[in-house]
């Protein structure tokens, strides 16, 4: 094998790694921006949950009023 072959290789190995690399990055970014959006329904859920508790407590303060 040339030396010319031996960088071509290198230079291919190389570039799989990079891409594999990106691969894994990209996986990873995507699971944190699930991550993410499930916390903001979450937290957005509990405000709901909030809001709905604050009216339920007016309506019975205005029944017993």
């Amino acid at each position: 094998m040339g030396i010319k072959d031996q960088f071509q290789d290198k230079a291919e190995d190389l570039a799989n790694k990079a891409k594999d690399a990106m691969g894994g990055n990209k996986d990873e970014a995507s699971e944190r921006a699930q991550q993410a959006r499930d916390e903001a329904r979450e937290r957005g859920s509990q405000g709901m949950d909030e809001a709905r508790d604050k009216a339920q407590e007016a309506r019975d303060r205005m029944d017993r009023g």
